[in-house]
């Protein structure tokens, strides 16, 4: 089943998004146990992500070599788990978490990619409103051990596929409006459940769970 299911969406993405820009699919592994993620990695599943940073921690020594993500809400005690192992952190939120991955990342010699999570005007989810990015991306300039690539969105969870494409046509937008500047990499937007859209709509990379692993137990 995961074989089968995720040969299908790497078919799907094979032609990259309405920019012909490739698309990079992470599979989202929150909850999936180790044997699973290396069957999907096994049959060429190159990007894996965790949500939790303890589950990364106890992970990743466990799954076969490949680029390890994290796209969960991040505390600062818990950023430890994470410096010199990940990949990309897509879920950067605010100043202080991107100053004290910048100051645990100098302590370790080592320079840490994240994305700048957007905020598409939903109260109960964090990350940077549109007018904070300016300062947010300079703020993150002067940081030495921080490198960002790009920025994560999380689509609302509705059934208007007009508003969905206006959100992902606007967070595309707002990328491109500093992609050459920052020499961006990564617009990370889409899940499960609307993946598809947000590739039609700019996004080049992916977060997708169910759709490969099955349902969560």
């Amino acid at each position: 089943m995961i074989k089968d299911n995720l040969q299908l969406i790497l078919n799907e993405i094979k032609s990259g998004n309405n920019l012909g820009e490739s698309v990079t699919l992470v599979g989202a592994t929150k909850f999936v146990p180790v044997e699973n993620i290396n069957i999907a990695i096994d049959n060429g599943l190159n990007d894996i992500g965790e949500n939790k940073a303890q589950e990364f921690r106890d992970k990743f020594d466990l799954v076969h070599k490949v680029n390890y993500h994290f796209f969960g809400r991040l505390q600062s005690n818990k950023i430890k788990y994470l410096i010199g192992k990940v990949y990309l952190i897509h879920s950067v939120d605010s100043l202080k978490l991107l100053e004290e991955i910048n100051r645990q990342s100098e302590n370790v010699n080592t320079v840490t990619n994240v994305l700048l999570e957007l905020n598409l005007g939903e109260e109960q989810k964090g990350g940077f409103n549109f007018n904070e990015v300016d300062d947010a991306l300079k703020f993150a300039s002067d940081l030495k051990a921080v490198k960002v690539l790009g920025f994560m969105a999380m689509l609302p969870d509705s059934q208007d596929e007009v508003l969905l494409e206006n959100k992902a046509k606007l967070v595309r937008k707002i990328y491109d409006n500093y992609k050459d500047i920052y020499n961006f990499k990564y617009l990370s937007m889409g899940m499960s459940n609307d993946y598809k859209l947000a590739i039609k709509n700019g996004s080049n990379m992916i977060r997708v769970g169910s759709k490969i692993f099955g349902k969560r137990q």
